[in-house]
């Protein structure tokens, strides 16, 4: 059985946000926890990166998506508290 959660629990985006309704697992399976664009196929998005080097790729994604820098640094700073980067 698998949750969904509210927001990605990588990004913090809003799940309903999600073009694709969640990430996939490695099998195909849909992954309630992660958004599609932080988890496709079961594999991280920038799966080597820091949790800050991961908030400046998604400000810079964000940004060149038409958000202004204020918005996209608003959108990313609480990253560090959720499951992916908890440890």
């Amino acid at each position: 059985m698998n949750k969904t959660n509210k927001f990605c629990q990588s990004c913090g985006m809003p799940m309903s946000k999600d073009p694709q309704g969640g990430g996939t697992n490695a099998g195909g399976t849909r992954n309630g926890t992660y958004c599609s664009y932080c988890c496709p196929n079961g594999e991280f998005t920038g799966g080597e990166m820091t949790v800050g080097e991961f908030q400046e790729f998604c400000r810079r994604q964000m940004e060149a998506n038409g958000y202004n820098k204020i918005m996209a640094w608003l959108f990313t700073r609480g990253m560090k508290r959720l499951e992916r980067w908890k440890k």
